[in-house]
Order: C-alpha cells, then structure tokens, then sequence
C-alpha cells in the first residue's frame, strides 16, 4: 500500500519481517567477528535508531554504545553535501573496536567524514554496519563497510528510521519514492 508524506507518495520496497531477519543474521555475524572483543557502537542519529536497537538485540558479546548526530540532508530528498555535527563523539576510542551504525550508506560524504574523526581518536579497529547501501551513489571509498543489511537502487527512501522533512522515521516498513 503507498504512503503519502507531505508532498511525496511512496510504495514499499522492504517489508519489517525482511529487516528482522537480515539484521538477526548480521548480529550473528558480529558476535561471532567480535568473540572475547568488547566493541563500541556508535550509532548515526537520527536515522540508525531503529536499526540500532534492533541490532544491538541480537549481540551477545559484551558491547558499548554511543551516538552522534551528523546532517547532509537538511529537509531535501538529496543530499546538500554540507555536513553539520550536531552531536560530536563523547568518548575515548583508543584502542578500542569501533563499529558505526548507519541507516543508509548514500554518497558516503558523511560517513567519510565522520571516519576521520573517529580514526583521528586512534581506535584499534573500524568497521561499518548499515543497514542499507545505495552502490551506485557512492562518491567514496569506505573500505570500512563490513556489515550490509540491503543494497538498493539509487532511491530515496523512507521508514524504519528514515525520513523524509523529519516525518516517516515511525514506518516500520522502508519505502521508496514513487517515478513521477
């Protein structure tokens, strides 16, 4: 069934019972990468909210967690590629194992950003989890990516975290802007 967000109709793309099963299977794969490890998990606010609690549900191991809040979007359906940190690290990394959490992995701008930052705190490991990768947007390489939920088309999407003005972020299914 579409939605419709202020002026935009959007049709589904991922129904929730897909992202539980995906995300069980990445927990499965990090609790296993992370034995006898004790990571921090630094979540992107606002989008990897959902994804990260539901993530965080299915770690095992011993973990932290943390959060910043970076924005590209600043109510649009593209990015602007102006980054604004609204929220910065709050937390000593070093030597530590470092997963940040993403919603979406679009241009890569942000995430680019935000990885430099974090190395710059001289963590022992980096590596990626988001939910979702757009291939053909990325601008940069992240070689750091190493947990994908859903690689998807170059689309702007909302729900389960994503939104689009601020509204959507509640929808527990992702959808996708529907073709003019």
């Amino acid at each position: 069934m579409n939605i419709t967000i202020k002026d935009k109709t959007f049709e589904p793309l991922i129904e929730y019972s897909m992202i539980e099963k995906r995300t069980r299977l990445l927990g499965i794969e990090i609790n296993v990468d992370y034995e006898n490890r004790v990571p921090v998990f630094i979540g992107v606010l606002n989008g990897s909210f959902m994804f990260m609690a539901d993530l965080l549900k299915e770690i095992n191991i011993s973990c932290e967690t943390t959060f910043v809040k970076l924005a590209s979007y600043h109510g649009e359906i593209k990015s602007s590629g102006i980054i604004s940190e609204e929220l910065g690290i709050s937390m000593d990394l070093s030597n530590r194992d470092v997963i940040i959490v993403e919603d979406i992995i679009d241009t890569g701008k942000t995430l680019s950003h935000l990885l430099t930052q974090v190395k710059a705190l001289n963590p022992a490991t980096v590596k990626i989890a988001s939910l979702l990768l757009k291939p053909d947007a990325l601008q940069v390489n992240l070689g750091e990516i190493a947990y994908v939920g859903f690689e998807i088309a170059n689309e702007f999407v909302v729900g389960y975290g994503l939104d689009y003005d601020g509204l959507g972020r509640n929808l527990k299914d992702i959808y996708r802007l529907c073709e003019v």
